[in-house]
């Protein structure tokens, strides 16, 4: 049983890092100062420190966040029941949809390769997103829908193209009209792999 101590402790680390998230998206890592974060979640800088070392762990943690949503709504579509190819196609249209997505675009796309280091930033998208792709593209391989080509080098190849279709659509000054291109173009990719 947890003490009252150990909730209060928890509810003061979420309220930093949703602070966190809104202030990341709406002003970026460098236009956010911890004095902001503090001031909107309610607490002491004290308690901040007391959580996170500094603002770069701070970052790390909104990033977690974000990453960890965006895989359980993902989660959610790629294991529903039903046919495997529209289950896929059905996750990449949910994955376009959270290109869209304001913080994904401004945390994970643009300020998270900056802030954590390209090196740190992918090791991070991969522990994040890189399994449920190959996962997806092993259902598809099983299922007999796509070619049974090596699943790593598949899987790698498409999460690629699909860290590359983020960064395009939050780069873009129409992110839905590059989402529909993004996500044709992917599509595409994927019935060239179909067995006829």
């Amino acid at each position: 049983m947890r003490t009252r101590r150990a909730e209060y402790s928890e509810s003061t680390r979420q309220a930093l890092v949703d602070s966190a998230v809104d202030l990341f998206t709406k002003r970026g890592y460098a236009g956010t100062s911890l004095d902001e974060v503090v001031k909107r979640a309610r607490v002491t800088k004290g308690a901040l420190y007391h959580h996170f070392s500094g603002k770069q762990a701070l970052f790390e943690a909104a990033f977690a966040q974000v990453e960890t949503q965006s895989i359980e709504s993902l989660t959610a579509v790629i294991t529903g029941e039903g046919d495997p190819w529209e289950i896929a196609v059905a996750g990449l249209r949910a994955y376009v949809r959270k290109c869209l997505d304001p913080e994904y675009q401004r945390i994970i796309v643009h300020e998270a390769p900056v802030v954590m280091g390209w090196e740190r930033w992918r090791e991070a998208e991969e522990h994040f997103s890189f399994g449920l792709l190959r996962a997806a593209v092993q259902l598809l391989v099983d299922a007999g829908e796509i070619e049974d080509l090596p699943v790593e080098i598949m899987a790698r190849l498409l999460f690629g193209a699909l860290s590359a279709g983020a960064s395009t659509i939050a780069s873009s000054s129409d992110p839905k009209r590059t989402g529909r291109e993004v996500e044709r173009a992917i599509l595409r990719v994927l019935e060239g792999l179909r067995k006829k």
